[in-house]
């Protein structure tokens, strides 16, 4: 179903394939799938791949065979770097701080861990239908390289990824533009993410041209990517032998990383606490603060991958918080898209603030963080994770209950800021072989796309004409 009420229900090919309902709203499951108590035990038995299986099979609505869909899982994490897929790690096991270790993916982000199945669930799909799809990516820094990675060489697709000019870092530009395929189209963006995003909506909204290109999206928009997300949480709470409850703290910019970990408590997982971690670009954490929503200009950080405005996943959150009102959750993002703003009232703000909590961390502390928890815990993180940490300490409500921090990238994936924390000295980064060969393939770099949609519908039905 849509959080905006306005478009049919379809089944879980056309939900994947389509990305953004037809009304603008975003997808969500009808019901909700739920973990007993008894089933845990059960669960922490399986490989990460098996439990990713077991876990989101019950979405697909019968669209996958299981033994298929278990063969497609274990497919997708199979060259991943770490024999755990995502390593649970002390951070401080004195204070019960953990951190979950999410960049052993082939691009090094989080983002593999959805992309890498959702690239196959797509290829898939397609196939089953005898279609072909231009697949739709605006990114912040990762979403663009993972997405690239899922669906490089891929028969049945065309890929179009947009970034912004200058507000990713190199080694993110160069595993998107090093990629030589002609399935990959790579452009930047004269504007921010939230151009970049606009752009998409934009053309996702163009019921012409969504047909005419058979348009899909990667980004998180994409219900299969929450989903597939939702699992490294409950991989999480059974590595810590299944508490009786956890705490998560998530560096995030457009809400859907920790939107899986708020799905994941609707399926039944114990989280007591939620912690938001923001940037300079703070509009999450000033709505947990006073519950309004308003938007800021964007200004460049160290953490570039949220260096966002709008926060899209926030939608099937506030679907929730106006109790399933899908006409009030129309009504309410119309008002933002109009005004840049909306407000919510004491009594929801009140809701929300009994799970979530909001904290920034200005690039100057960044810096510090990161030398502080190498210094302490001989770790090194990236801007984004150091991010998520210092939140973690600062909003922590219960000191007994388990906290744990998401790991979002490999710091390699940031060397500025790397040696920005540790200068005069070098810092002690390690490049993986794999990130380091990505780093070395010759640029491919187009002109960039004026923030213009016509100009940038052109740019796609002109893939799709080369591609028909």
């Amino acid at each position: 179903m849509s959080t905006r009420g306005r478009a049919p229900g379809v089944d879980f090919d056309e939900v994947l394939l389509g990305g953004l309902a037809p009304d603008g709203g975003l997808y969500l499951p009808a019901a909700w799938p739920r973990i007993g108590a008894g089933d845990w035990v059960a669960l922490a038995k399986l490989s990460y791949a098996e439990l990713a299986a077991r876990v989101t099979l019950p979405f697909l609505d019968g669209s996958v065979p299981p033994d298929d869909y278990a063969r497609l899982a274990a497919d997708a994490y199979r060259d991943f770097d770490a024999p755990e897929v995502a390593p649970l790690v002390a951070l401080d096991a004195t204070k019960g701080e953990h951190l979950l270790e999410l960049f052993h993916g082939p691009t090094f982000s989080f983002k593999d861990y959805a992309l890498q199945p959702v690239g196959r669930l797509f290829d898939r799909a397609l196939r089953r239908r005898g279609r072909r799809a231009t697949v739709l990516v605006a990114t912040s820094g990762d979403t663009g390289s993972a997405a690239i990675a899922a669906c490089v060489g891929r028969a049945a697709i065309d890929i179009v990824v947009l970034y912004p000019e200058g507000r990713i870092s190199e080694v993110q530009r160069r595993q998107m533009t090093g990629v030589d395929a002609p399935n990959v189209h790579v452009r930047a963006v004269a504007g921010t993410f939230d151009d970049c995003q606009a752009l998409v909506k934009s053309m996702f909204a163009d019921r012409s041209l969504r047909a005419e290109a058979g348009l899909a999206a990667m980004n998180s928009i994409n219900w299969a990517r929450i989903q597939a997300q939702i699992v490294y949480y409950i991989r999480a709470y059974l590595a810590l032998g299944a508490p009786k409850s956890i705490a998560f703290a998530v560096p995030t910019g457009n809400f859907g990383n920790v939107y899986a970990a708020y799905a994941a408590r609707k399926m039944g997982l114990p989280i007591s606490q939620l912690v938001v971690g923001s940037n300079a670009n703070d509009i999450l954490t000033r709505f947990f603060e006073t519950g309004a929503m308003a938007t800021r200009d964007v200004v460049p950080t160290l953490a570039p991958s949220m260096d966002i405005q709008v926060s899209s996943n926030f939608e099937r959150y506030l679907f929730d918080l106006l109790d399933g009102d899908s006409a009030a959750t129309a009504r309410t993002m119309e008002r933002f898209r109009a005004e840049g703003r909306f407000d919510l009232d004491k009594d929801r703000l009140s809701r929300a603030r009994a799970l979530f909590a909001g904290y920034r961390l200005l690039d100057e502390n960044v810096l510090h963080a990161i030398r502080r928890i190498h210094d302490e815990t001989g770790r090194l993180v990236d801007p984004h994770t150091a991010i998520g940490i210092a939140a973690a300490r600062a909003k922590r409500a219960d000191a007994s209950v388990p906290m744990v921090c998401v790991a979002t990238a490999h710091p390699a994936k940031f060397p500025n800021g790397m040696k920005a924390a540790f200068a005069p000295e070098e810092p002690p980064l390690d490049t993986p072989p794999a990130l380091a060969h990505a780093l070395a393939r010759p640029e491919s770099r187009a002109p960039v796309l004026a923030n213009d949609p016509a100009q940038a519908k052109e740019f796609v039905r002109s893939i799709a004409k080369v591609a028909a």
